[in-house]
């Protein structure tokens, strides 16, 4: 049968010249032209807003006012959609003029905080009222309250969380770590404050930045991104709340003394309020006890630690008594650090007779560890001490108060964005970061910028000495800064009397003499 024969071998042979040039062009031309895959089409969202109107009262005033809640869009040049901020505005729509009325925009720090702790403590129209005196926060239900201290009767308000905090999110084919860096974050912000300008027609109005903790390194980058071209918003006044600019001040390494130096008047200050300081000392009061332990932080205990082993033992002694006088920490114990404190170590000694550790942010809180023997603490008294309050409050003002209907995570403070931080600045990368001079040549170059500082005597987190230390130097003009302390520690608004004389000092930062 023909299915049974044999194929020649010369009928293969003219097969195989047929067929294996053919084979041989298509595989060179599946070589050439790689396969392209195909196209994938990002979905644009639509940007979810919510307005709403409201009134209250502020210093016997009725205000009235409209709330704008939801997300703004940034864009690259093509139109893709890049990333989704989310903030509220209140704008006050009972005057006549808008465009000469001030606009404060408003933010946290963390990096990773959302702007919940400014906006429910401090500057919004509703506020979260916890224990003033250190005492934990507890359970719900939290007091809420209209907030007489509001700023909205001096300036319309705009707080903005970055991406990667509350609702704020990347988009399309960026990454949330694309933003999260000193300068990405001050270029996205920048690019949120102008496009909010263009939208409510406010660019002419004067401008204001208010930050809290690394959101007073935001303020600092974001002057500079703001102010550092042709397309320049020149910003009429920046607010420093618990400030940190140079972390050179902050960061504890062999070698830097600078912590030890500008921690140390927030010991004395820690010491007194616990009752750790000699009748004569508490007898000063506060502020004069502190600044006693200032003079001597910057002068001779400086000159001892610069001197390093070459400090003469008389002299080591006469030191190591003082420094035992203005942190209430025996002599024994400074032996043994060689006169040389950290602020996580002095939080957890302080107290330790007493199984106690005092807070971080707030040294008037007390905690409990489960080990009392070791040399840093559990967790922070003075964060979980607030926390609960924050953020149910917070939550329960966005749905029920602005009606907000995003239903993901609201991030309260983000350990990934902390923990994935570019500190590089302008393409350095640096071990500790400085953006004290953007403020100095931002006022060389804006005759009308004015800084505010606000100081908490109990703050282990941005130590009010280590501040006055950045000041006191970075081209700085320093009649255009006014500094402010408060009996209190980070966030100083927890505490009655510190909150309202905080919203007078920032009141009248608003209206230049």
């Amino acid at each position: 049968m023909a299915s049974n024969r044999l194929i020649k071998p010369h009928f293969l042979t003219r097969l195989s010249a047929i067929f294996l040039p053919l084979l041989l062009l298509i595989t060179m031309a599946s070589q050439a032209e790689p396969s392209k895959k195909p196209e994938v089409r990002v979905e644009k969202i639509v940007p979810e807003v919510v307005k709403t109107s409201h009134r209250f009262s502020i210093r016997n005033q009725k205000i009235s006012y409209q709330a704008i809640a939801g997300e703004t869009l940034l864009e690259d040049d093509k139109g893709e959609q890049q990333a989704s901020i989310f903030s509220i505005t209140y704008l006050r729509d009972d005057i006549k003029d808008a465009t000469k009325r001030p606009v404060t925009f408003i933010f946290n720090g963390g990096p990773g905080s959302a702007s919940l702790w400014l906006h429910m403590g401090l500057f919004g129209p509703k506020r979260v009222v916890v224990p003033g005196d250190g005492q934990d926060d507890g359970a719900a239900p939290y007091r809420m309250e209209a907030n007489e201290f509001s700023m909205l009767d001096e300036s319309d308000l705009v707080f903005i969380d970055p991406v990667g905090t509350g609702f704020s999110r990347a988009l399309g084919e960026k990454k949330a770590a694309d933003y999260w860096g000193v300068n990405e974050d001050a270029q996205s912000i920048a690019e949120f404050i102008r496009r909010w300008l263009i939208e409510h027609k406010r660019w002419n109005s004067p401008k204001y930045l208010a930050g809290e903790s690394y959101g007073t390194t935001r303020a600092a980058a974001l002057v500079d991104e703001l102010q550092g071209g042709w397309t320049d918003i020149s910003v009429n006044g920046v607010m420093l709340i618990s400030s940190i600019l140079d972390f050179s001040h902050a960061r504890y390494q062999p070698g830097n003394h600078q912590p030890y130096i500008g921690f140390l008047p927030t010991m004395a200050a820690t010491a007194f309020y616990h009752n750790r300081v000699s009748d004569a000392d508490r007898a000063l009061g506060l502020e004069q006890f502190v600044e006693q332990a200032r003079q001597f932080a910057i002068k001779d205990y400086a000159l001892a630690l610069l001197q390093g082993s070459r400090l003469a033992e008389a002299e080591y002694q006469t030191v190591r008594t003082e420094l035992a006088r203005f942190t209430g920490l025996s002599e024994h114990y400074l032996d043994r650090v060689n006169l040389r404190v950290s602020a996580s170590r002095y939080t957890k000694e302080l107290l330790r007779d007493q199984d106690l550790t005092v807070g971080r942010l707030d040294s008037r809180y007390t905690g409990k560890d489960y080990d009392s023997g070791g040399d840093s603490t559990d967790n922070d008294p003075s964060g979980y001490g607030i926390d609960g309050a924050y953020t149910a409050a917070m939550h329960q003002y966005l749905y029920e108060d602005l009606g907000v209907k995003l239903s993901r995570p609201f991030n309260v403070l983000s350990t990934d964005v902390n923990r994935g931080w570019n500190w590089s600045v302008s393409g350095k990368q640096m071990h500790y970061v400085n953006v004290a001079p953007y403020l100095g040549q931002a006022q060389r170059e804006n005759k009308d910028l004015r800084i505010f500082v606000g100081n908490g005597y109990f703050d282990f987190a941005t130590p009010f000495f280590a501040t006055e230390n950045t000041f006191a130097d970075n081209g700085i003009d320093n009649s255009r800064v006014t500094m402010h302390y408060y009996k209190a520690g980070h966030m100083m608004y927890v505490e009655p009397q510190s909150l309202a004389q905080l919203a007078k000092d920032i009141r009248d930062f608003y209206h230049p003499k």
